[in-house]
């Protein structure tokens, strides 16, 4: 079996780079405000999701840790082909367009038998899958699937909640409670990954998502030697 662990960063495009009919489409429901302060608290909820969707927002950084081989490797947004390593945690990371970012992705995902993600089939798949389509590449497996099958895909947070019959924690959550070291104790959220990108700190991104998916991969082992029944 050929295990991989993954996560994405996303981060949204401008507002105004959307045509007119999709910005009229999102701020419909602000616009039929007439009080100024709740319009503009719309607006702003509107603005922060859009980075959750994938014709709204661009792949800036993917994570995937083989499992079987024990290396990581980062891919993250760059106009200059540029890589270099973390020998002490054994992360390989390189400087790509989006485009090779899920080339890569998807020649990895080719061979691999089993998919391990947080929240991956919510969020990463999906996303993944129909930003390959927008930008014409084909994804070599189907992430989705049944939702109750996990012989392809393991999503840990279906598998904490027992498939949403318990309340969902985030990542940070679950790492404390289990002793994991999270990857926000930097100070690095997924709330703050925008700010930072535009801040042209896309590399603090980058490790970012390698500290992820090594925290996915270590409650991963927590399920599949407790919970996995």
């Amino acid at each position: 079996m050929r295990q991989i662990v993954f996560d994405i960063e996303t981060c949204s495009f401008p507002l105004d780079e959307l045509s007119e009919s999709q910005q009229e489409y999102l701020l419909r429901y602000a616009e039929k405000e007439t009080s100024e302060g709740v319009r503009q608290n719309k607006i702003d909820e509107v603005l922060r999701y859009l980075s959750l969707y994938p014709f709204t927002a661009k792949v800036i950084a993917i994570g995937i840790y083989d499992v079987q081989k024990k290396k990581a490797f980062v891919y993250y947004e760059s106009a200059v082909g540029e890589e270099w390593n973390n020998d002490e945690k054994n992360i390989y990371y390189k400087g790509v367009s989006e485009e090779e970012m899920l080339s890569s992705f998807w020649r990895i995902a080719k061979v691999a038998t089993q998919f391990v993600t947080f929240n991956g089939r919510n969020f990463d798949a999906p996303f993944l899958m129909m930003r390959s389509a927008k930008l014409k590449i084909k994804p070599s497996k189907n992430l989705l699937g049944k939702r109750y099958d996990i012989s392809t895909h393991i999503d840990l947070l279906e598998q904490f909640t027992y498939f949403g019959l318990t309340r969902k924690f985030n990542l940070d959550f679950y790492c404390h409670a289990f002793g994991i070291h999270s990857p926000k104790s930097k100070g690095v959220s997924g709330m703050e990954v925008k700010n930072l990108y535009e801040a042209g700190r896309i590399k603090d991104i980058a490790v970012y998502c390698g500290d992820d998916i090594f925290a996915t991969y270590r409650l991963f082992k927590i399920w599949e030697e407790y919970l996995n029944i």
